[in-house]
């Protein structure tokens, strides 16, 4: 799939996101289940995307207690992702690889759970860059403090499609707090945004702004590398797909049964990933699992087979007729 479609060409970076999510479970007879830090109960998975195709590489099913930031967890996760790349991809990055392998740069992006200085190391020991979400801090309060009243080192950030951000702006303060305990190289860039109801926390006390940073090995532009770590965010999109696909039922006691019936849940998505990424073209190339499986993968029709050929007939006037037809002949070009 990685070589037939469009979302994988190029030669820039491959960008991993890792994130997890709390899944309610109500029963107290599943095991390892247990309460979570929103005063829910059942499991915390730590899943691990792959941003070009949307496709779950990784996945750890974990108590609903189980730590944010346990960098043993976010290390396997990581491991497991790397082997789901394919294999012109995956060689470089593992555990002791010699640099000098890699063909295509691979790149984590995570929240504050992966900022911590083992994980980026263990990144970094992978030959993987890293784009972590830092927490607030005494050095960081000091950096922006430095900045206040200086303007034009502030810089215009821009949204996803290139076009400047109302208000936003961008500033690396790399060479204002202290970075020995990080990996050489380790950049920290920090954006703010006018605040606004609903806000959510700040690195940085104000009546003004919000502000929001990460720790990055990546080289480059910083309004850039902002847009790009922004860009992480696609991972909720993934984590609901899963959810529609059966993420939230976990229909077992036993725990190693729910753990492959996730592993399940990930195959499956991934499957539809790939039909719509070969496959389909407009709104139906990133429709969520609850639209196709109501406007597309329900359509009534009727498989005719005459004359050592399939005709597949589709009611009359279905609106999503002409991507169907689409998609069987698409389908009949990869085979």
């Amino acid at each position: 799939m990685w070589r037939r479609t469009t979302a994988t060409k190029g030669k820039g970076p491959i960008y991993l996101d890792i994130d997890a999510t709390l899944i309610q479970i109500h029963s107290e007879n599943k095991e390892e289940t247990g309460p979570n830090y929103k005063g829910g109960f059942g499991f915390y998975p730590l899943l691990c995307f792959a941003d070009c195709t949307g496709e779950a590489f990784s996945g750890l099913l974990r108590r609903g207690n189980a730590g944010s930031n346990t960098v043993s967890d976010h290390v396997v996760v990581l491991d497991d992702a790397v082997a789901q790349l394919p294999p012109e991809i995956a060689v470089g990055h593992r555990p002791g690889d010699d640099p000098s392998l890699i063909k295509r740069t691979v790149v984590i992006r995570a929240d504050s759970a992966g900022c911590t200085e083992k994980f980026v190391a263990a990144c970094r020991s992978r030959n993987v860059g890293f784009s972590v979400v830092c927490r607030s801090n005494r050095h960081i309060h000091s950096a922006i403090f430095d900045t206040l009243g200086f303007e034009e080192l502030w810089h215009q950030a821009i949204t996803q499609n290139g076009e400047d951000r109302e208000g936003a702006a961008v500033i690396e303060l790399t060479e204002l707090i202290e970075l020995t305990d990080w990996p050489e190289g380790t950049r920290l860039i920090v954006r703010r945004e006018p605040l606004h109801p609903g806000v959510q926390h700040s690195l940085f006390p104000s009546l003004e702004y919000r502000y929001w940073g990460f720790y990055t090995d990546q080289d480059g532009d910083p309004v850039e590398l902002d847009r790009i770590m922004r860009a992480h965010a696609h991972v909720e999109q993934n984590i609901s797909r899963l959810k529609d696909s059966g993420l939230l039922s976990f229909p077992f006691t036993d725990i190693e049964a729910n753990r492959n019936w996730m592993a399940t849940v990930l195959m499956a998505a991934d499957l539809v990933r790939w039909f719509q990424l070969l496959c389909l073209d407009g709104y139906w190339r990133k429709a969520r699992p609850k639209a196709l499986r109501w406007g597309f993968l329900h359509a009534p029709g009727r498989l005719v087979c005459t004359a050592r050929q399939h005709i597949v007939r589709i009611l009359d006037g279905w609106p999503s007729a002409d991507a169907l037809i689409g998609a069987y002949i698409k389908m009949t070009a990869l085979c």
